[in-house]
């Protein structure tokens, strides 16, 4: 999330794709109205007519996994009137970067795709340099390979008629949306656009909010207050979860995982830190040594030595192109290659896409461990329905963990704000938190390899790690200490005491760090800065709504990213109402300045977007699996058989597993003709693994439905309440039918193309009666993250004469 929840008050429009925040995301919505308060327009586009839809000034209505057709039709709209902010994207993007000789793009296609493999080589995307070694640029857009010239030629194809057609929104209503967000490509305006699973739960999830990165960057929106792209967290902490490498791929602090071919630590430094010829880039990630041997130095501590590069050989390496997310950890416990499992905070028997694979794998396990406030779908797999629970060889450890009443510590929210929260009451009955299950847990396995030995011991027997949990504790390690005595400025820190700031890290073993972004969030000098609880602001933030002394924030309590973008060259505020940070001539004033040093206009001056090598926004982005620009694919369950923008219907590079595939719809599959969505529901969070089990809540939403259009419902025979069965390649699910105006067909291609949406929240356990909605979704999943997309497949439905338990 680039800006942060109090921001959005000061955004000119809204527009929330992939979400619906009055809902499940009601914090951020109170900001929402703040700024309809102050003359917003709000626009809601979503499958869906919901709560978020009847406050917001109109409602557009798309078809389920068409976001980037109508985002990238935004885009040719922007930039073939003209209304991108042309001194802004000259400065501050890689839009005058002439791109190589090798690079192209045909038919949905990208340069270098390796079909077998299905994957590209993105070196076809590099950019023409110099003899020197420099990125040659056209600041007057001359060169046809100039980037701003292919986003130009890439987005021409996203005409009106295209857009509309695979869309299903009428061109009337596309304008309504373009014009009203496009009129914030003005220095003294502002837009925001904020986001859910509606976006990332799609095989091209990661191109959807690209896309918007491109629409917010042509109109200056990045940066400013008011602007920004802002992911919506699922619940309180998942923020802080990925700040510390919940993701397979990275390290805390989102340092790269070191791969296989990185034998040394040298060999991953080197393939780590980026280097440029920018003379007024940062680049922040030069750093990246400081960060990562400081990290070995918290992990490893006296045993991290120069000798033994910190400990570098003892941290497990990823295969170049290896996946270890979630949904190989599935297939390699069907298969046999995995004995047992740990599954703390997520319910797979019930979350996971294709349901029925996750089950079935779960049979193979030898053991597993759940750490549950509940029984869950997943604990409970062994007896679900119809399954013989003395033929289920998996012996199950259900573990009872403590709510989050129970316990303290800090959460990070969505807008990266560090707040403590303090335990209400004791954990009931021998439920314990997380840290008083996993502590103990690893010093039984240590007892066991110093009694007894054990391959690969080194990690293990050499990790700094404590005797019990306490949470207090953790945090000062993240921020990070000093190993010997040093001196900054006119201050000396003995050996022992916090590191100040992640600029003082050093690369030489002296500091250490579970967490650069979180270094400066605990000191010697303010103490655990998470507790902070004053509202005190300079006149200057309280504009804004900064609040700087409410908890921290990380990087450094910067409260809005990449905030010197906000300026024009000379350090004056586009807007000069709203100012985010202000050169004063010496230094900068308002919120903490991203990177520092003076204004990129002059000599000395430096480029605000400090954590891209070259120090500018990326519209041309060579880092992503799918292509440098976001390109419309149809999901890979699809009522279509082809359309306007290319011949490559689906991506060419999304993931699944050859042996699923039979269990897919083929594109316009006569047998399942109807799109089904999932989402979430105010009742019931997430799984509804908690909320479920919550009396009143579950008497306020019983159990699975389906809504459905009244065209649906009358072509279908189908009536309100009445019990139906959905049915996908995948699977069966019963539910009762919502025959709502809120829902409506789709006129796509000229064919009427029908949607249904259900909410992800139940399962068979509690209540025992139908089942989850996962049961129908597919096993197919997006090539940067693995995500699963569950908001687009195929299903058809019919009315049952009475509801049955399906096995």
């Amino acid at each position: 999330m680039t800006n942060h929840w109090i921001d959005i008050k000061n955004a000119n429009c809204v527009l929330i794709m992939g979400s619906n925040c009055a809902e499940h995301h009601p914090v951020s919505f109170k900001w929402v109205m703040a700024a309809k308060d102050n003359g917003a327009t709000l626009i809601h586009v979503d499958p869906k007519f919901s709560r978020t839809s009847a406050r917001c000034d109109f409602h557009v209505p798309l078809r389920s996994g068409s976001d980037v057709a109508f985002l990238g039709g935004m885009i040719n709209y922007i930039i073939e009137n003209k209304l991108y902010l042309e001194e802004y994207v000259h400065l501050y993007t890689n839009a005058d970067f002439v791109v190589g000789k090798d690079y192209y793009f045909k038919d949905g296609v990208f340069s270098g795709l390796d079909p077998e493999k299905r994957r590209y080589d993105a070196s076809t995307w590099a950019f023409e340099k110099d003899a020197s070694g420099a990125i040659v640029t056209d600041p007057e857009w001359k060169n046809p390979r100039c980037v701003f010239n292919l986003l130009k030629e890439h987005y021409s194809r996203y005409t009106l008629d295209n857009v509309s057609s695979v869309t299903g929104v009428s061109k009337e209503n596309i304008l309504r949306v373009y014009k009203a967000f496009t009129a914030t490509g003005k220095p003294d305006k502002a837009g925001t656009i904020m986001y859910a699973l509606g976006w990332t739960q799609h095989t091209n999830g990661v191109q959807i909010i690209r896309c918007s990165t491109l629409v917010q960057l042509l109109l200056g929106n990045i940066g400013v207050a008011g602007g920004g792209i802002n992911a919506l967290r699922g619940e309180p902490n998942v923020q802080g979860s990925t700040d510390q490498a919940l993701l397979y791929d990275s390290l805390p602090g989102y340092i790269g995982m070191p791969r296989a071919n990185q034998h040394t630590l040298e060999q991953y430094l080197k393939a780590n830190t980026p280097t440029t010829k920018f003379k007024k880039s940062i680049n922040w990630k030069s750093n990246t040594p400081k960060y990562m041997v400081s990290l070995l130095k918290a992990w490893f501590g006296e045993a991290a030595t120069k000798n033994n590069e910190f400990g570098y050989q003892w941290l497990p390496k990823l295969e170049p192109f290896g996946d270890y997310s979630y949904y190989t950890v599935i297939d390699n416990a069907l298969h046999d290659r995995m004995r047992g499992g740990f599954v703390f905070g997520v319910n797979p028997c019930q979350s996971f896409a294709d349901t029925h694979k996750v089950r079935n794998a779960m049979d193979h396990l030898d053991w597993l461990v759940c750490g549950e406030l509940h029984n869950s779908e997943t604990s409970d797999n062994w007896h679900r329905p119809g399954v013989d629970p003395s033929k289920i060889k998996t012996e199950v450890f259900l573990l009872p963990s403590a709510h989050r009443i129970e316990k303290e510590g800090s959460i990070a929210n969505s807008g990266r704000w560090i707040q403590w929260f303090y335990k209400g009451v004791e954990p009931a009955g021998e439920a314990r938190n997380f840290g008083d299950m996993l502590v103990p847990l690893m010093n039984r396995i240590r007892e066991l390899y110093k009694a007894e030995g054990g391959a690969n011991p080194e990690p293990l027997l050499n990790t700094i790690w404590p005797e019990t949990f306490e949470p207090e504790e953790w945090t000062k390690r993240l921020n990070g200490y000093f190993w010997e005595d040093t001196k900054i400025g006119n201050k000396l820190y003995r050996k022992g005491q916090l590191v100040p700031a992640f600029a003082n890290l050093k690369a030489d073993g002296t500091t250490s760090s579970l967490n650069w972004i979180y270094t400066a969030s605990y000191t010697e000098e303010e103490g655990n800065k998470s507790k902070r609880r004053s509202t005190k602001q300079t006149p200057l933030q309280a504009r804004l709504g900064i609040y700087p002394n409410w908890s921290w924030c990380w990087p450094m309590n910067r409260r809005i990213l990449y905030n010197r973008a906000s300026v024009d060259p000379q350090g004056k505020p586009w807007n000069p109402s709203l100012p985010v940070v202000v050169w004063t001539g010496k230094d900068w004033v308002g919120d903490i300045p991203d990177g520092g040093g003076a204004p990129a206009g002059y000599e000395n001056g430096k480029l605000p977007f400090i954590m891209n090598a070259d120090g500018v926004a990326q519209l041309f982005g060579p880092g992503r699996a799918d292509g440098p620009f976001p390109e419309h694919y149809e999901p890979v369950e699809t009522p279509l058989t082809s359309h306007p923008f290319s011949k490559q219907l689906s991506s060419p590079v999304y993931k699944f597993f050859k042996e699923d595939v039979a269990r897919f719809a083929k594109p316009g599959d006569p047998r399942f003709p109807i799109v089904l969505t999932t989402y979430s529901m105010t009742e019931h969070w997430c799984g509804g693994g908690e909320t479920r089990n919550t009396p009143a809540l579950l008497e306020c939403e019983p159990q699975l439905y389906v809504e459905m259009s009244r065209e649906l419902a009358e072509e279908k025979g189908i009536k309100n309440g009445d019990g139906v069965l959905l049915e996908s390649a995948r699977g069966k699910v019963e539910a009762i039918a919502m025959v709502t105006v809120r829902l409506r067909p789709f006129t796509i291609q000229g064919k009427t193309v029908h949607l249904v949406g259900m909410p992800f929240a139940f399962g068979w356990l509690t209540p025992e009666c139908g089942d989850a909605t996962n049961r129908l979704t597919i096993s197919a999943f997006d090539p940067n993250t693995s995500i699963q997309e569950c908001k687009a497949c195929l299903v058809n439905i019919r009315k049952l004469d009475k509801l049955t338990e399906i096995g």
